[in-house]
């Protein structure tokens, strides 16, 4: 059975739990979680995360794997400041440690950005990061395909390939191929999705696909923005966006939405997540 599920929360005394019991009540069977708040390093112990009735609940709700996606303040491709660049590395290598500990094999990251240094300097800082902090025992990080604003790197499968090139552990390297990214980078997702898999499949190998991010886009193919839209109310589509999901290069993949809360319909001032009906139109 196709993976289908969206980003969950974890927070409260029942955190994991909580997100499964979320992911559930989208008749979701997988889902991905931040261990904390995406723009901070502020996390709770690993014993008060509620693993093992998160499992339990899992099984019973025929949820069989979870991925866990870093928090944005990591910036590997960092080398104009030696701080923040420490801090990345320092961080990252204990969302690798929880991410174990959680069960789950996948880490998904965003690779960084240069700030002004150069592609170059930031490849060169990401696989120094990496070298740092993988090992033999690692879960899987999943490198997130970019949409190319500002000094991202990662906007094209060039430059993960020459990351993936650099790393002295790369069988712990996989990608999370974004689609809204992929569409705003470039690649065309909505006409040619078997050229733009071909295209990585050339470059990185498509068994080192290991999670898809399920999003429809506000921008036109090439406008390097990373704007997220509705499934079916952006310019790739829901025809593409389903094509890509049901795709047979990747049977098993965990595929995540992460599109925008929607105005409730009882009360258009408030904002509810769109992912039970959005994951219905993609099964």
């Amino acid at each position: 059975m196709i993976k289908l599920g969206s980003h969950v929360s974890m927070s409260g005394k029942e955190m994991l739990l909580a997100s499964a019991k979320e992911a559930a009540a989208y008749d979701a069977n997988t889902f991905m979680v931040y261990t904390g708040a995406p723009q901070n390093t502020k996390r709770k112990d690993i014993s008060a995360l509620q693993i093992e009735p998160a499992w339990e609940y899992m099984k019973s709700h025929n949820i069989r794997e979870f991925v866990v996606h870093a928090p944005y303040i990591i910036n590997l491709a960092n080398s104009v400041n030696p701080e923040i660049y420490s801090l990345a590395v320092e961080f990252l290598a204990l969302e690798i440690e929880r991410t174990k500990a959680m069960g789950s094999h996948v880490l998904i990251l965003h690779p960084g950005s240069h700030v002004g240094a150069g592609v170059k300097a930031g490849i060169d800082r990401i696989t120094q990061g990496l070298n740092d902090v993988l090992n033999a025992d690692s879960c899987y990080i999943a490198l997130e395909t970019m949409a190319g604003k500002g000094s991202e790197i990662g906007r094209s499968f060039e430059e993960l390939a020459e990351i993936y090139d650099k790393v002295i552990h790369n069988e712990k390297l996989r990608v999370c191929l974004d689609l809204c990214h992929l569409n705003d980078a470039g690649y065309d997702v909505r006409n040619d999705f078997d050229g733009v898999i071909d295209r990585f499949d050339k470059l990185i190998g498509k068994q080192n696909a290991a999670v898809i991010h399920v999003n429809d886009s506000k921008n036109k193919c090439g406008a390097a923005k990373d704007r997220h839209a509705n499934i079916g109310q952006g310019t790739i589509g829901l025809a593409a966006l389903r094509y890509a999901v049901h795709h047979p290069a990747f049977p098993d993949l965990p595929k995540i939405l992460e599109t925008p809360y929607i105005p409730s319909p009882e009360n258009p001032d408030k904002k509810v997540p769109p992912y039970k009906e959005e994951i219905q139109m993609l099964r």
